[in-house]
Formats: structure tokens, sequence, C-alpha cells
């Protein structure tokens, strides 16, 4: 399956998913140190007892220490030390992470006071716990009252690591207890001229443009190879040859954005460069992802469209839609909460803002909820399937596709009707198509002078015609001299199809309307038009003809002739038996 191709990169993304919700890049690369087994973070950081700066101190080594024997999540503790109200939100993890990392070294390197010999309440509401030529390390009492390294501090930190890592004996004996950042790393081997630049190090805008081809060709490459699978797949599957060859091309952009994410937390970059450059590409990130999600599930419509297509019920060609669409709905609204987590906006209270709204939400939301439950009865009750011919309303057409909001009516004059599904809870739907036998009821009209006999004959025929006739239905038929028109002797024909769409009905009437017009040929029997015949006389013209019944004629007389001339027909059409029910051969 396409999935396996894709499994490395899904798991890659799925590991690297950090305390803040968003992608740790140290994991993507692999720049992090393999000889220990890290450990998952922590979220939630227990609320330490910092009231004093030497609790808060020991701290910050003890948590330190547990990170040098393995224990990454300790650092999460560490970081829980620093007054990080100055860094933007969007980088605060990263930066608190590096300065913890480097403050632990500097502690390794530089004389700074045993904690023992930090005071317990120091006088004022700061504490400088290291001096230097670039800045001070200092401890400030917040108005929580705890004693926390002061922003002035993390802002100094890494150039006091770098007035104090010169002396590189010392810098790789505390960098074996804790490594340090990969930036700080690399920028100690770069050669000094590389240090200086304008508004970035020399070596930070070649990082960058490496960075830039790394992920290009990354993109190039993936993309390359899976749209050589698909059309692998494509042609040993017919279920894939309505993809698109480039259908899993944005998976390609977020392997691109992924190794930019991790290659920005590489070079050490300023907080306004690292701040604008990270929101791009966690933007990129988010964007790709939910394109990539939503061409899986294209792959999985098409996949199962083709499945489905081959199998005799049409409740799954209803069924596979209304999944699809669901799926991207989900896929929108984790896109859309991965996305805002990225970015740290508080999703939580985001949606609980909208709980003031409420009632305006629902009022507006009403035709939504109705629509909504318009298509779950479709789905549960399903009185209707895609093709059938359904008459809703004024509206008669075929059904072409179903949604959560709506449903598409073909017409036969080939137009598309949008209807809201909320009207399918309240409004009569007659489903043609659901038929199981195709209906014509229409009358022969044959001309007066058509004998009697010859109308029982032609009569007979066509039921013969029924009964031979594949689709007909052969358990219910009626062929009957049924009226006096105007101008004609009208035959009843009502007959059924037991036909499995509208097509095969059209075809099989055509033939059946050809067959009794070609016996009506055989057998002479005229077709009646509506027409009057109009007499004229002119006076007497001879002597009229002797007639049965004369003006003399008493009632009774002109009775018992007549019931004479009734029974004398009757006895030769019906005699004295007694014709039983209709039965239709079996």
């Amino acid at each position: 399956m396409i999935t396996r191709s894709l499994f490395f990169f899904l798991m890659i993304w799925s590991l690297s998913v950090h305390a803040g919700g968003g992608i740790n890049p140290a994991a993507i690369v692999g720049m992090q140190s393999s000889s220990s087994q890290e450990k998952s973070v922590d979220v939630t950081v227990e609320k330490l007892n910092l009231t004093q700066p030497r609790i808060t101190v020991k701290h910050f080594i003890k948590a330190m220490d547990k990170v040098a024997e393995g224990d990454n999540s300790a650092i999460e503790h560490a970081v829980s030390t620093f007054d990080l109200s100055s860094v933007s939100p969007l980088i605060r993890t990263e930066r608190g992470r590096e300065t913890a990392r480097l403050l632990y070294n500097i502690i390794q390197i530089a004389k700074t006071p045993k904690v023992s010999e930090i005071p317990e309440n120091p006088k004022g509401k700061q504490y400088t716990y290291l001096r230097t030529d670039n800045g001070n390390i200092v401890l400030k009492l917040d108005e929580q009252g705890d004693w926390l390294f002061s922003p002035e501090s993390i802002e100094a930190i890494p150039d006091i690591f770098n007035e104090l890592s010169h002396n590189k004996e010392l810098v790789e004996k505390s960098s074996a207890k804790v490594s340090l950042p990969v930036s700080v790393r690399l920028r100690s081997d770069i050669p000094e001229f590389l240090r200086t630049g304008f508004l970035l190090e020399y070596w930070q805008w070649i990082g960058l443009f490496l960075i830039i081809v790394i992920g290009s060709i990354a993109d190039k490459s993936l993309a390359f190879l899976l749209k050589l699978h698909i059309k692998r797949r494509k042609q040993k599957h017919a279920l894939y040859t309505e993809l698109d060859d480039d259908v899993l091309r944005p998976l390609g952009l977020m392997a691109m954005a992924l190794m930019w994410w991790s290659g920005l937390n590489l070079l050490g970059l300023p907080d306004t460069a690292l701040l604008i450059l990270l929101v791009a590409v966690k933007l990129l990130v988010s964007i790709s992802g939910i394109w990539s999600a939503f061409r899986l599930v294209d792959i999985f419509n098409a996949y199962w469209t083709a499945r489905v297509s081959r199998t005799q019920t049409k409740y799954d060609d209803l069924l596979v839609p209304m999944i699809t669409k669901s799926m991207k709905v989900f896929v929108v609204v984790m896109g859309i909460v991965f996305a805002a987590d990225n970015l740290n906006i508080d999703v939580t209270s985001l949606l609980a803002g909208l709980g003031l709204g409420g009632l305006a939400f629902a009022l507006a939301a009403k035709d939504l909820l109705g629509n909504f439950f318009g298509s779950l009865t479709v789905l549960m009750d399903r009185p209707f399937h895609i093709g059938d011919w359904v008459v809703i309303g004024d509206i008669e057409g075929m059904v072409e596709e179903v949604g959560f909001r709506s449903t598409r009516i073909r017409t036969f004059y080939n137009s598309l009707v949008t209807m809201p599904n909320s009207i399918l809870t309240t409004t009569k739907i007659d489903n043609m198509g659901a038929r199981r036998y195709r209906r014509m009821l229409t009358k022969l009209a044959v001309t007066y002078d058509t004998p009697p006999e010859k109308i029982e004959g032609f009569c007979e025929g066509i039921r013969r015609i029924i009964q031979l006739h594949p689709y007909m239905r052969k358990d219910l038929y009626q062929v009957y001299f049924n009226d006096y028109g105007a101008a004609s002797l009208d035959i009843l024909l009502y007959v059924f199809w037991a036909t499995p769409d509208w097509n095969t009905e059209l075809r099989e009437r055509h033939r059946f309307l050809l067959d009794v017009l070609r016996l009506a040929h055989q057998m002479e029997i005229e077709f009646a038009f509506p027409t009057q015949t109009l007499y004229l006389k002119r006076g007497q013209n001879g002597v009229p003809k002797a007639s049965p019944y004369s003006p003399a004629m008493s009632q009774e007389e002109a009775f018992a002739k007549a019931h004479a001339e009734a029974e004398s027909i009757v006895g030769q059409t019906l005699g004295d038996r007694i014709p039983g029910p209709v039965e239709f051969p079996r």
C-alpha cells in the first residue's frame, strides 16, 4: 500500500511532538546524543518552591544533574526557574532549553558561589549570582514571591558563555556532563572571521543557505519518488487510475518544511530573526500537513469508490462520499488546532470564548444543524441511493451527490438542483428508482366497425405477447375491452415490467408496443382517430326498411324480444357455466 511509503516520514513526525505541542526538530535530524535513551517530556511541570535564591539555584542544578544522567524530561524543571516573560511564546520553549544548558555549563566553568554560600533571605528584591564583563546573572523576586533568573540574565547568558568559552579545556570538561546546544558547538569550531557579519554572523548566513538547499533537494527527491510510486501503483492496480500522479506532492513540501524547522534551531539565531523565520516555517508545516492529509483522503476515496462500484448494493455508493467529506472536515479542524498550538495560540481560551456567544451561535447554526440531521436521515433511513430517480416536492430527477449540507439532483432537462438536506426531514420523497415494477396504463382505441370476434382475438394476442416477453410481469396484467369512446372502442392495457432501471424499462416498453402494433397489422385492426360523422337528409327517399320493432309494439313485447336476443348472445359466448376469478399462470 501507499501508506508503507509514507511510514518513515509519518513516524518521524509523530515521534517528534514535544511538550509545547510542536515538533522537536532535533529529534528529526538526530542531532541529540544517541548514547542515552531519551524519556518523554512531561507536559505538566509541578510548581516548585522558589521562595529563596538558594532554593532556586539548588533546584536548577539538581534538575540539570538529572539531565546529565539521561533524564531529559528534567530540563523542564530547570527552565521553570527562568523568568521568560520577555521571550516570545513562539520560541520560549527552544530558548529556555538552550539557556538552561548554557547556564549549567557556565556554572561548571565560572567561579560561582556554592549553594550553601547563597543567602537565604538577601536584602532587596534581587541577588547577583555571577558578575562578568558581558553581563551579570541575577535572580529577582517576582510578584508571586518566587526568585527567578531575571530576563536580563537570560539575555546575557549567551554572551557570558562566549566570554568564558575561550578556555576549550574547561568547555570540553563541562560539556561532558550536559551537551551544549548544537549552535554553540558549531560556533566554537567556526573560524574567527566567520563570527562577524551584518544582522547575522557569516556562518549563520551560510547555514541558512545550506538549510534551504537541503530542504529543497529533499522536497524534489521525495516528490519524484512518490510520483514514481503512484505511477507503478496505477499500472498494477486499476483502483488508482483516477488519481493524479502528483497526488502526494504536498508530502515533499512537508518534508522540506520540517528540515527547515530543524535547521533553524541549530544556528543559534537572534530572537527576532528566529521568531520571524520560525513563524513562517510553522505555518508552512501546518499548511503542508493539512494539504497532505487532504491528498491521503483523496487516495482513500479513490480506493473505496472503485471497490464499491463493483458491489450490487447502492448504500456504499452513498456512504463513501459522506465518510470522505467527514474526514476532510476532521482534517481541517485538527489542522487548525495543530497550527494554533504551534503558534502558541491558546485554543482552550478561544473555545471557551465561543461559549459566551452560545445562544447566538445556536440560532445561526439552526439551518446547519437541520441540514446535518437531514443527512443523517438519508444515511440511516436510506430513502434513496445515488442514481435513483426521485420526486421531492416539485423537483424530479436523478440523485447525483449527497453531502452533509445538501443533496444534488440532476433533472431530466440536465440542470443541477442543490437541495438543503433539512428539507428531506419534512418533505415527502417519492423514490421512483425503488420501484420493484414499472407500470404502463393506457387504452388502445380501435374503430367502431371492428367486429367483436376480432377484438376478442386481438386482446388474447396481446395477452400472449405479455406472457412471452421476458421482463414483463406474468402474475398481474389486464387486457380488456373497457369503454365506448366518443370515436373509438377502447381496450384497457395495464401491464408491468420488472426492470432494474429506467433505460431497460424504455427498451422493453419499446419492444412491447412495437409487437402490439405488428399484431394489429397482422389482424387488420384499425386504430381510431377522433372523428365526427354528419348525416344529411333531403326529404323522404324511398320506402324505409321493415324494422322488427314497430311503433305499435307494446312495452312487454319489446322487452320480450330484447330478452330473447340477449339470451341468444350470452348463450353463445358463455353458456351455462359461471367463470371463476381471473387467475394468471404460474
